[in-house]
């Protein structure tokens, strides 16, 4: 088991799951059934996306594009998106993302 990415949520967590299983690699979701005991104290660490060591590269090249998608909106101004092309879907082939 190789730990692929570390998530801030289980939503977050899910996602990168689905990233990866569309790609054809098993993933799972380390600690997600631990989330209710902690109740609303923020815990490092908790959530991973886990992947057996075999799909470690391709799973990591998976999880790097899914990211750099979702940091697009955040480095764009809001003047550069004034064209009205808010429902393009990303290049990268992610366009099951709702955006």
């Amino acid at each position: 088991m190789r730990i692929v990415y570390e998530a801030e949520n289980l939503i977050d967590a899910h996602l990168f799951r689905g990233a990866l299983e569309q790609g054809g690699i098993p993933a799972w979701v380390r600690g997600e059934h631990l989330v209710g005991a902690i109740g609303d104290l923020p815990v490092a660490g908790l959530l991973a996306v886990c992947v057996p060591e075999w799909a470690e590269t391709e799973a990591s090249a998976i999880v790097a594009d899914l990211m750099a998608d979702l940091a697009r909106p955040l480095l764009e101004s809001s003047s550069d998106s004034s064209d009205g092309d808010h429902d393009a879907a990303p290049a990268s082939g992610w366009a099951w993302l709702p955006h």
